[in-house]
C-alpha cells in the first residue's frame, strides 16, 4: 500500500489481510458494503484522514513515543513498519 494517499481497494486489501480475508470473499465484500453506507465509520475515516493530514501538513516533530501512541490510537501501527 502506498504511504501517501492509498486508494479505497488499498485500504480494503489492508482491512482483508489484516483480517486473513481475500478481497473477495464474503466477509470483505460485506465490509465494503457496510463501510459505503455506514456513515459513522465514514465519520470515524474521515477524522483519520484529517488527524494524518494536519501531522503531515505542519511536519510536527513529536518524540517517537507520542509518534508511537498516536499511530496505536488510529489503529495504524503497522503502517509504519
Amino acid at each position: 500500500m502506498s504511504k501517501e494517499n492509498p486508494n479505497c481497494k488499498e485500504v480494503m486489501q489492508h482491512i482483508c489481510e489484516s483480517l486473513g480475508e481475500d478481497l473477495n470473499s464474503e466477509k470483505c465484500v460485506a465490509i465494503k458494503h457496510h463501510l459505503d453506507n455506514c456513515t459513522g465509520c465514514q465519520s470515524y475515516f474521515k477524522t483519520v484522514e484529517l488527524t494524518i493530514d494536519l501531522y503531515k501538513k505542519y511536519n510536527v516533530e513529536i518524540p517517537q513515543d507520542a509518534h508511537k501512541r498516536l499511530m496505536n490510537f488510529l489503529n495504524l501501527a503497522d503502517c509504519d513498519e
